[in-house]
Parts: structure tokens; C-alpha cells; sequence
């Protein structure tokens, strides 16, 4: 049976399973180990790097796993329910779930297997901050339960982390460190998550959105740096002028912001070189949404032209620490323009130094140039202490990365963790680890 997730990534699977119940994972993960078959897991197949595509074995679809019951302060959820569902299942409640991946189509297995962020992680952190337990089957087919602050019963080296906001690339290992912790942001590579419980928080009061416009990216930019500080916001997303155009609008670029307080937008922030006339901006529920799908379509339209012209979503996915932030977009925009004039687009979470680039070829030979200079961009983020997997991780499709991001030993010290819960390495075959693919 041939997958295919968001970026258009191929796969084949033998025989895939759509387990309704954890005892039924735990049976087809026993078999496997017995008859040595590979085993992946799928979620939405919102992805954009592979890791939910087999390449042989079995694959077991989580999209049955629907339990979502809440509570105050938290949500036990099945592995296959949607991040809108629980987001609106918490808005119901009168409670908030805050990671807000801009996929929200995308399961809550797959944002745990990522450490998936999105924009409001700009005040609230990625789905790691806000998981309080996980249940997870082992290859063996045992089930356990891991609470926060259930710590690792082995010895775990600290691996070398870059000094970002946000990262998802490899295990996050360190002495001492959650059980919880090494499952999260694990890609499916450790054993199959089924139950989460999650961290809801109380609903925010008043909340001001906008999406305000500029004539020059630098405007946007400066106007960035003069709002990250600002008490409340909890949102800072770029749109360079390139996607601006895609967008069929005529500004230099934009700037999507949301605050938690009581005043006007624009009287909390200095709208100095913004077009404010021009920008819209909202307080009520549909306002935002309007704002999202905005901002969504942009990714939505690019991937779209890019499948049609038949070729794979790249999405680099690099974050540097902050005050390298427009040094790093600095060297996008010149080596992209060089290479592709303005057949590419910058967009993405600014607010924690994490724009997104996508190339636009339109020639097999400008795509396999992409793909290279995408290599040599990752160099130069991780040379400023940045990581070369912020949110999506990287799958299969991105795995070449893990060793421009870590050394031999570190990457030698998620092997062995590896082998620890997965001895025969049939899990996740060739995510993170490429050499692992059979």
C-alpha cells in the first residue's frame, strides 16, 4: 500500500493496522518482534518529514485511539485525536490547551513525536511544557504509564544542545531527565505513545490579533525586535515580501501578532513604519481564526504549487538563538536571491528566531539545487548555535541533518538509548538515524 504525507513523501507498507484499542498495538508490536518486521507509526500525515511513511514493514495507522475526556487542568487523550478537537474540547471546558501547531489537522501523536510549537509557543513553549503523562507500548508488547518526574532508571549522557527557543531534532538527553521527556520530540523511534495527559490552562481573558502590514521586510523586522519584549504577547509571525505576493497583496511584508490584555493593539504596541491604516486587526474568536487560515494559506498554497509541479516539500525548519535573528535572514535572502532571484519565500515563527524558507523551482535542476543549499544553510545556522530541526523534526527525509546538528558521540548516545527500548531496530526504521533504514 503506498503513504504519502503533507510534503508529498512516498512510501510502502506490506500491511497496515488500525489498532481500536492499546491491547491491540501491544499484540502487533509482540508479533512483530517475533517475526522481525519493521513496524511505523502514522498519526494525520500532516507531517513534512517522513517519519510517519514507511518504507517497508507494517504500519500502524493511531487514528482510532479517540478518547478525550477533561478535566480541570488537564485532558486524557488517544493518540489519534485531532489538535483542533482538543483545543475545542478545552474551549468548551473553559480552558485553554496552548500548543497550537498551524496544522491543526494534525494528531496529538504526531505533535508529541515532534515536539511540535507553532506560534504561540512564542509565550507558552512547545508540547513538551505541556505533557503531564504519556502511556506508551514497548516493542516487547508491555504497557506502562510515565508520569512527569518519573525519571530515567539509566545512565544518560548531557548531549550537546544548540541555544535556541525551540528545537526538535534527536533526543533531548541529559542526566536525570523525565521518562516523559525522552519519549517526547522520540519521532516514533522508541515505542508507540497511545494516551497522553495533558496540560489544560484557564481560559486567557481578553485577546487583541492583527496581522499588520508593511513596505519594506527591515520595517517589519525592527518593529519585531521593538515588540518581543512586550508583556502578554504570545505571538510573532513573519511573512517576507516574496509571500506577501503569493498571498496577491501589495506590501512589502507582515507581521501577525496576538497579546493577552485589555487595550487597543495599537496603543500597547509602537505601530512606527507599520502600514496600521491598511492592516486588520480583531478581538473576537472569529477574528483570530480569520488571521490563522490567513497566515495557513500561505504554507497551503506553496506546498500545493510545488506537488503539482511534482516535486517534494522541502521546508527547512531551522531556528538560531535570538540575536542572530536577522543575521541568519540576512544570508537566506542572499544566497536564495542569487540562486533563485524570487522563486522562494521566508515566513514563520519570528518571535522565536524560526523563519521557515521555501524554494519555488521550477526545474528538476533548481530543486536538486535547493536540496544543497538547504545543507549548506544548516552549516551556517548550527555555527550560530542554532538547531537544524525546530518543530517538524526530522523523519527520514531530513535525517542527513543529525550530524551537521551532533558529533559522533552524542549521536553514538541516542543509538544506545535506541537499542535500550528497541534492540532489534525495527522501529521507525530511518527516522533520525539514516544508516538504520533497510
Amino acid at each position: 500500500m503506498e503513504i504519502n504525507d503533507a510534503s508529498g513523501y512516498a512510501g510502502q507498507a506490506d500491511q497496515v493496522f488500525t489498532p481500536r484499542s492499546e491491547e491491540e498495538v501491544a499484540a502487533i508490536l509482540a508479533r512483530a518482534s517475533a517475526e522481525g518486521v519493521p513496524v511505523t507509526v502514522m498519526g494525520a500525515l500532516t507531517g513534512l518529514a517522513g517519519g510517519a511513511v514507511p518504507k517497508s514493514g507494517w504500519a500502524i495507522s493511531m487514528a482510532q485511539l479517540r478518547k478525550l475526556d477533561v478535566y480541570p487542568g488537564k485532558a486524557r487523550v488517544g493518540t489519534g485525536v485531532l489538535l483542533r478537537e482538543v483545543q475545542a474540547a478545552a474551549t468548551a471546558s473553559g480552558q485553554f490547551y496552548a500548543p497550537d501547531p498551524t496544522e491543526n489537522t494534525s494528531s496529538i501523536g504526531g505533535n508529541i513525536g515532534a515536539n511540535a510549537s507553532g506560534s504561540r509557543s512564542f509565550r507558552y513553549g512547545a508540547t513538551r511544557k505541556h505533557v503531564l503523562a504519556l502511556r506508551v507500548v514497548h516493542m516487547d508488547g508491555s504497557i506502562r504509564e510515565y508520569r512527569r518526574g518519573e525519571r530515567v532508571d539509566f545512565d544518560v549522557p548531557r548531549i550537546h544542545l544548540p541555544r535556541t527557543r525551540k528545537h526538535s531534532a534527536g533526543y533531548r538527553l541529559e542526566p536525570g531527565m523525565d521518562f516523559v521527556d525522552l519519549f517526547i520530540g522520540s519521532e516514533g523511534t522508541l515505542g508507540v505513545v497511545t494516551e497522553a495527559e495533558l496540560q489544560l490552562l484557564p481560559a486567557p481573558g481578553e485577546i487583541l490579533g492583527g496581522v499588520v502590514f508593511f513596505p519594506t521586510e527591515e520595517a517589519a523586522l525592527d518593529a519585531v525586535d521593538r515588540w518581543r519584549p512586550t508583556p502578554g504577547l504570545r505571538m510573532l509571525e513573519f511573512l517576507d515580501s516574496r509571500s506577501i505576493k503569493l498571498m496577491e497583496l501589495p506590501y512589502g511584508a507582515a507581521v501577525l501578532v496576538e497579546m493577552e490584555c485589555e487595550a487597543e493593539l495599537d496603543s500597547e504596541l509602537d505601530m512606527f513604519g507599520a502600514l496600521e491604516d491598511e492592516s486588520w486587526f480583531g478581538s473576537s474568536a472569529a477574528d483570530r481564526e480569520r488571521f490563522r487560515q490567513f497566515r495557513h494559506r500561505l504554507p497551503e498554497r506553496i506546498h500545493e504549487r510545488l506537488r503539482r509541479a511534482g516535486f517534494v516539500v522541502l521546508a527547512t525548519d531551522y531556528a538560531v538563538p535570538l540575536e542572530r535573528n536577522r543575521e541568519i535572514l540576512s544570508i537566506y535572502r542572499s544566497v536564495l536571491t542569487k540562486n533563485f532571484g524570487d522563486k522562494f519565500a521566508m515566513f514563520g515563527h519570528i518571535g522565536d528566531a524560526h523563519v521557515h524558507t521555501e524554494v519555488l523551482p521550477e526545474t528538476h535542476q533548481e530543486w536538486e539545487r535547493s536540496t544543497e543549499i538547504a545543507i549548506d544553510l544548516a552549516k551556517e545556522v548550527v555555527a550560530m548555535g542554532g538547531t537544524v530541526g525546530a518543530e517538524h523534526g526530522l523523519g527520514k527525509r531530513k535525517a542527513h541533518l543529525l550530524s551537521i546538528q551532533y558529533g559522533t558521540a552524542d549521536i553514538e548516545a541516542m543509538r544506545s538509548v535506541k537499542h535500550r527500548f528497541d534492540p532489534q531496530g525495527l522501529l521507525g526504521q530511518g527516522n533520525l538515524f539514516k544508516d538504520d533504514l533497510r
